[in-house]
């Protein structure tokens, strides 16, 4: 038999993606059985019994309410500018082959960055209530490692995610979203600005919307995404720690940023440095142990005297009063420096401490 083209194999694929009681790994145990999905649709019933680790219940496959359902998607995602990516066709992340459960396909909006094997991409997690430093730290990392022209990877959530997306872009680099909905359904609605500016990837049709299910579900594609993940805030049973085992389970690296003693934020952290993860502090721990390089410098700023002091000052979250303390100015040149500091960029005002963008 003729291989499939790609497009009849991508409408096969979906075809089986919307058939009840198929996963993503029985979907792959039909299409190496077969050699094609396309191939898989077209068997005859009495060899689906000899599919390994397909269930003896499931005794047909490619019902034509899901053939239906396949060829709407396709027709819907061609309307929205939507890519879809079958496994085993060109264009499908080969690092997600790392994963026993890989989707049969993805939703991609954007353009979708190298992922290899071992892609050149960092996952970047950590818990939404997270703490002014640690939203100061990962944005500090985030664009340090965009600048070196590696991939952030997160999940558009709140806290720690929102800020590594949102550095990433913003120093010029490439951020991929792997979102727990649809990619034209923007979970939290506030980041529907910064969703623009992203690559977008989700496991899910179009439509869907946020479940709570899918969250823990679709962190093993930011683990399989990345060559390493990195854990900047996290309690001991969190969403975090979940990426981090599947970033073990993949072969990839984990990194960790320390915390405070005692904050219930920093023991997911702590358990995974205890465990062997890299203790990091900054970009720069993760481009030596990939040998990545180094972070390149930026040029200097021609900044006006007052303004280059209290950004000299800012080498931590500060308040304004931290801020006066540090570089003896008065309280209002303080204020008027850091107006002009945060409409360049180069500031932001979190929960009444300032870092550096």
């Amino acid at each position: 038999m003729n291989a499939p083209c790609a497009a009849e194999e991508l409408l096969a694929l979906l075809t089986l993606r919307f058939t009840p009681g198929l996963g993503p790994r029985r979907t792959e145990h039909l299409r190496a059985h077969f050699g094609s999905a396309h191939a898989a649709l077209r068997a005859p019933r009495s060899e689906l019994r000899g599919v390994p680790g397909l269930d003896r219940s499931v005794t047909a496959i490619g019902t034509p309410k899901a053939a239906e359902q396949a060829h709407a998607e396709l027709t819907e995602a061609a309307r929205l500018g939507v890519t879809l990516l079958g496994r085993g066709l060109d264009g499908y992340p080969p690092a997600l082959d790392a994963l026993e459960d890989a989707p049969a396909v993805l939703w991609a909006l954007g353009d979708l960055p190298d992922l290899s094997v071992v892609p050149r991409a960092i996952g970047i997690v950590g818990t939404r209530a997270a703490s002014p430093h640690a939203v100061s730290l990962t944005r500090t990392v985030a664009a340090d490692l965009a600048r070196a022209g590696v991939v952030v990877v997160s999940g558009l959530a709140r806290g720690i995610d929102t800020a590594a997306h949102g550095a990433a872009v913003e120093a010029g680099g490439v951020s991929v979203g792997v979102l727990g909905s649809a990619v034209n359904v923007i979970y939290p609605r506030e980041n529907e600005r910064l969703a623009g500016r992203l690559t977008l990837i989700s496991e899910y049709p179009l439509g869907t919307g946020p479940a709570q299910h899918h969250f823990p579900t679709r962190n093993r594609l930011i683990a399989a995404l990345s060559a390493g993940t990195l854990v900047v805030e996290g309690e001991r049973k969190s969403g975090s720690l979940i990426t981090a085992t599947h970033a073990l389970e993949c072969g990839r690296t984990v990194f960790a940023v320390p915390g405070r003693a005692g904050d219930p934020r920093a023991a997911g952290p702590h358990a995974l440095i205890r465990d062997g993860a890299v203790l990091t502090e900054s970009a720069a721990d993760i481009l030596t142990e990939f040998g990545w390089g180094s972070v390149p410098q930026q040029p200097a700023l021609n900044l006006p005297p007052e303004q280059a002091q209290v950004l000299a000052a800012i080498n931590a979250p500060a308040t304004l009063d931290d801020l006066q303390a540090r570089t003896h100015l008065p309280l209002p040149d303080v204020q008027t420096a850091l107006v002009m500091l945060q409409l360049a960029g180069l500031v932001e005002e979190v929960g009444g401490r300032w870092s550096r963008r």
